[in-house]
């Protein structure tokens, strides 16, 4: 479908669960999340009603997402449920890894082409103060077992957080050449309940440019043929994130930029929330319910969500907050 600014939305990003084994501070609370009863989630038939509704409408991506989905108990059985429906093109996952080295190979069975693996340092004793209870040796084991299951595709994500690994910038960058792996920096954001940390915490990704002047902006034109750029001389690319290589390198850089470059413009997503709510913005406090809804109704919930989703998600920044009402494990990273 198009929505009302033009924008062809074929992308699903679904929560599987609001729970995860970790606790990074920029996502929930260190008590964890107050659990919802089963009846208050949707259930795996429901989730692939939902998938069902969305590829009717045209949507082909879908990336399962959390909390964390590797604790989810039936995630193989919803990985394997959703690339059997016809339409669907992708199936990817975000993790943060340190369930892999027994799901890997699995998940590429079960359909599964890329995995997003979240890595915001390299130094143990971050990664455990940044994870409250996180190794980085269990992370960087399922990274290791990602990359010999086969995914097409295994990115690593890291927000960007001054003080805490902007120090760390040209290390992480310099895993695109020890693996074939994009290193995606991330702009932190303002979400709700994440107030821990201070205006000094949020930079712009131009600090990985400062850091790594040998990038080199990658050539990819867009659908249209056109090739363009952003504020700050980020290429234009299709996705999120704007991408550079490092000379030798096996892999990309990638710039996620939703605070100071937003790319609302070229959204094509929506997503779904564990407990069965459709936002068609992540910043955005709207909802759809459809929870308890057949197909048909489900249908009309996602057209109903695609017409409202809003041209751009407004300011954001350490004073001008997130609109949306839910931590980010509650939303899916």
């Amino acid at each position: 479908m198009i929505d009302t600014f033009g924008r062809k939305i074929n992308y699903l990003r679904i929560s599987v669960t609001e729970r995860c084994n970790l606790r990074c501070r920029y996502c929930m609370p260190e008590e964890g999340i107050c659990k919802k009863t089963h009846e208050e989630m949707l259930t795996e038939d429901e989730l692939i009603s939902c998938v069902r509704a969305a590829v009717s409408l045209g949507m082909t991506k879908f990336r399962l997402t959390g909390g964390e989905p590797l604790v989810k108990r039936n995630l193989l059985s919803i990985c394997k449920r959703i690339t059997e429906i016809p339409g669907v093109e992708e199936l990817c996952l975000t993790t943060n890894a340190t369930l892999l080295p027994d799901t890997a190979e699995d998940l590429v069975r079960a359909g599964v082409s890329r995995v997003n693996i979240s890595l915001d340092t390299l130094d143990p004793r971050k990664y455990g103060w940044i994870t409250r209870r996180g190794s980085l040796r269990e992370a960087l084991d399922g990274i290791d077992a990602a990359l010999h299951a086969g995914f097409a595709k295994v990115k690593l994500n890291a927000v960007l957080i001054g003080g805490f690994n902007d120090d760390e910038i040209p290390a992480l960058a310099d895993l695109t050449r020890k693996w074939p792996v994009d290193m995606r920096f991330i702009e932190m954001m303002p979400m709700a309940g994440n107030t821990e940390f201070g205006p000094e915490a949020y930079i712009p990704y131009t600090r990985v440019l400062e850091a790594l002047p040998e990038l080199v902006p990658v050539s990819n034109k867009s659908a249209s043929g056109l090739a363009g750029s952003l504020p700050g001389g980020m290429p234009e690319q299709n996705g999120v994130a704007k991408l550079y290589r490092l000379p030798g390198a096996l892999g990309n850089v990638g710039l996620i930029s939703p605070v100071n470059a937003h790319f609302c413009r070229t959204c094509s997503r929506l997503r779904l929330t564990a407990d069965g709510k459709l936002k068609p913005c992540l910043h955005s406090e709207a909802e759809y319910p459809v929870k308890g809804l057949d197909e048909e109704e489900i249908k009309k919930q996602f057209a109903a969500a695609i017409y409202g989703k809003p041209e751009w998600h407004g300011n954001l920044s350490v004073t001008e907050r997130s609109h949306a009402l839910r931590r980010m494990n509650q939303i899916g990273g």
